[in-house]
């Protein structure tokens, strides 16, 4: 870890440094006090050495090794449901480390405490034998809820946040999970324009509090934002969400680069992702904001008479299971649909269908502000790429002169293959490029619809090893299994 980013940035470090104390006896604490003068290198070196016997492996000991993970996957990686055996999918707990977050987390460098069995409560039916804990330690709590599928949780020392064992996500009981998640988001397909007609009518409501509702749920429904839960001050990171934006969070402009009602954006979404975003607005959303802005210091509530619990409620009563993580669902998946559709030719090369589709991820990703940070690889991959595509160029030029004085079908063929791997390796190029900042994994896993890429793959004969892995592919079984070339929303 020594060589990563996070070591140089001074909240990591002075986070570790006050973490690393608690742990010290008091000679230790004596001695240690200043971080900079530690020298971790060997322990660093270590681990390195260890990384690379781990790789210089032979293949029977490698077999050997698989068998060993294979057994405790065997042993622990299990259960019953309802007679059915089952996989688990986080039968591991993780080991102590140090905390990282996502962007400038506020507690980066804190250490994450061991797990042990007086910290776990364990869930499992009334009659099912209880597993037996580490020698010397006992369950905290042993239960048999059957109304929760989690069959483990702890409770975090960082965040203070319930940790779960679940099912795997291939289980019949996530992958039941999951269909009705997609279906519900359906289901708000079939009303979504009548919300739309009520909360544009709610816009120029007598009472502010409605107004407030309304403009929030505009930007839920436009956006993706994400609803904001609250929480203790100084418990995490200043993030914040739909209902919980300060008036600093915004800046509104008459008109901005030849356009009207401007809204720009700046504030720390979850996992301390930076949502920075200029867009335009419909004139009556614009006064709003202008109205709840009056008489407000920057610190201020946007939507002071609003919370997340009072929209859910109201959302709730638009339709049974209605929230703001629907809406986002909705949204990112009729999305996807749509840009399928623009983007999709039928005379498109497999690698051409492939930029298309990413293309359409991509489209979700910056919706849902699906951001990364540039891969450390990524401009040594870019070179590679580049430089296969000169070699390619160097000998479709070759070809081409060696066919001046033979024109033989040989010669012709191999230029063929050769213009072939030299697009696609263009193509590859492109999406690479447009990609290096946008998580595509996020929305494709949580929020798009795995039924509306597998309509997409069977129409355009893509196979579907092309946009899910293995792993993801078990987790979306039902929906390969469900949806024809026609499937739509």
């Amino acid at each position: 870890m020594l060589d990563h980013e996070y070591t140089s940035k001074d909240t990591f470090n002075s986070n570790f440094i006050k973490d690393w104390r608690k742990y010290m006896n008091s000679s230790e604490k004596s001695l240690i006090e200043d971080l900079s003068l530690c020298d971790f290198r060997s322990m660093h070196e270590y681990f390195k050495e260890q990384s690379e016997l781990r790789k210089q492996m032979t293949k029977e000991e490698k077999q050997e090794r698989k068998k060993k993970e294979e057994a405790i996957v065997e042993e622990y990686g299990y259960c019953i449901v309802d007679g059915h055996k089952q996989k688990i999918g986080n039968f591991k707990i993780e080991p102590p480390g140090l905390f990282r977050g996502r962007g400038d987390h506020p507690k980066m460098g804190k250490v994450k405490a061991r797990i042990n069995a007086e910290d776990v409560i364990i869930n499992i039916g009334k009659k099912a034998p209880i597993p037996q804990p580490p020698p010397g330690h006992k369950w905290k709590e042993v239960r048999h809820d059957n109304t929760v599928s989690w069959l483990a949780s702890w409770t975090e020392n960082i965040m203070g946040n319930v940790k779960y064992i679940m099912l795997n996500p291939s289980s019949k009981l996530k992958s039941m999970k999951d269909w009705q998640k997609y279906e519900k988001a359906r289901e708000l397909a079939k009303l979504v324009d009548k919300i739309r007609e009520d909360y544009r009518n709610d816009f120029k409501d007598r009472e502010m509090v409605k107004r407030q509702r309304a403009v929030a749920l505009y930007f839920i429904d436009r956006l993706a934002l994400r609803a904001g839960n609250e929480k203790e001050e100084g418990e995490t990171a200043d993030t914040v969400g739909c209902c919980s934006l300060r008036c600093e969070h915004i800046v509104l402009h008459e008109e901005k680069d030849g356009k009207k009602y401007v809204v720009d954006f700046d504030f720390l979404g979850k996992d301390s992702i930076r949502y920075v975003n200029s867009v335009q607005v419909e004139k009556r959303v614009f006064k709003n904001l202008k109205l709840f802005m009056e008489n407000k210091q920057s610190e201020d509530d946007l939507f002071d008479r609003l919370n997340t619990s009072t929209l859910n409620k109201y959302l709730n009563s638009l339709m049974d299971g209605l929230t703001a993580k629907v809406f986002r669902t909705y949204n990112a998946s009729i999305t996807l649909q749509q840009q399928l559709k623009l983007l999709t030719k039928t005379d498109m090369s497999q690698a051409e269908l492939m930029l298309a589709y990413n293309r359409a991820n991509r489209a979700v990703a910056v919706l849902c502000n699906h951001q990364r940070a540039v891969p450390k690889t990524f401009e040594k991959s870019m070179a590679n790429l580049q430089d296969k595509i000169k070699d390619k160029k160097d000998q479709m030029k070759k070809v081409k002169k060696e066919l001046k004085s033979d024109k033989s079908d040989k010669l012709k063929k191999k230029l063929k293959t050769l213009e072939e791997q030299l697009k696609k390796l263009e193509v590859q190029a492109v999406d690479r490029e447009e990609n290096k900042q946008i998580a595509l994994g996020t929305s494709k896993l949580n929020y798009l619809d795995p039924r509306i890429s597998v309509a997409w793959c069977k129409k355009f004969n893509v196979p579907i090893e092309k946009i899910y892995n293995k792993t993801q592919r078990d987790k979306f079984r039902w929906a390969i299994e469900m949806a024809g070339p026609e499937f739509e929303w």
